[in-house]
């Protein structure tokens, strides 16, 4: 039961990505229209989930510290986002999304060091591994080349990484996913879409309608992929949600007749057996 969280996290986050591909080369919508449109949406879509599975939200889950935590949180999600956005104006989408892969190393490495229950090596290391070979898959320049405008997200991601997701652990220990990632999405939709709503105007009604589902996707894949983190902890949500890049990998391959590399194919192997390993070792 908890391996069907994360892996159904990565398949619906995997369709929402490559439905992503589809929209930005297909559908020509520019990366400050997605913006603008997609975070009041993500917000939007929680609020409905929440108002259906009404989970316990109140006052007292914002007392202490608690409120510095999500304060901190959301603050985290608005500057990885500038960060990205940023970068995605002076660099390729594929550069962009090798580097997201990095940031799961020290994530790893740093939640098996301030968590004791998350300190069991028949589950970090296969983690460790799959996540290395999902960089190495993706890497597609012998130098590595990184534009200047892309070094500052890459340098927060890696810093900021670990601690928004011990934060996240934290939160979870009290709060219901939805209803974090209610007031998350609602916060940095409020802060966000204002610079960028100027771009959503005009977009095609049948472009809107591929934002909405894929809104829908990775929203759903988020509230499930925090479940996991809250059930299973970091190490293992990662391990099993390994997939969802490889998973993109193949399905632009099929649908967008992207060249099937080798390596990638090498990489979903790796990752199969290292998922396979923590599964009987654990």
């Amino acid at each position: 039961m908890n391996a069907i969280l994360p892996i159904l996290a990565a398949v619906l986050q995997a369709s929402s990505f490559t439905l992503d591909k589809i929209i930005l080369s297909v559908r020509h919508v520019g990366h400050r229209a997605y913006v603008g449109i997609s975070f009041p949406l993500i917000f939007l879509i929680t609020l409905a989930i929440f108002a259906i599975v009404r989970p316990p939200l109140s006052f007292d889950l914002f007392a202490g510290g608690l409120g510095w935590l999500i304060t901190a949180s959301v603050a985290m999600t608005i500057a990885t986002n500038l960060f990205f956005y940023r970068a995605l104006d002076a660099d390729a989408l594929g550069e962009i999304q090798t580097l997201e892969l990095l940031p799961a190393i020290p994530v790893i490495l740093f939640s098996g060091v301030i968590f004791t229950d998350e300190r069991r090596l028949a589950i970090l290391i296969p983690a460790l591994v799959a996540a290395m070979v999902i960089v190495w898959a993706h890497w597609e320049r012998r130098h590595v080349r990184i534009a200047k405008r892309t070094l500052p997200f890459l340098l927060w991601a890696l810093a900021v990484a670990p601690i928004g997701a011990a934060i996240s652990k934290t939160l979870l220990s009290v709060w219901n996913p939805i209803s974090l990632e209610l007031v998350r999405s609602g916060a940095v939709a409020a802060v966000l879409a204002p610079f960028y709503s100027r771009w959503s105007r005009g977009i095609p009604l049948q472009a809107f309608r591929l934002l909405l589902l894929t809104n829908v996707l990775t929203t759903i894949a988020w509230i499930l992929f925090y479940f996991s983190y809250q059930r299973s902890g970091i190490i293992y949500t990662l391990l099993l949600f390994s997939i969802q890049p490889v998973l993109v990998y193949f399905a632009s391959a099929v649908l967008l007749r992207e060249r099937l590399q080798g390596k990638k194919v090498v990489a979903f192997g790796v990752v199969l057996v290292s998922i396979a390993v923590a599964q009987f070792l654990v």
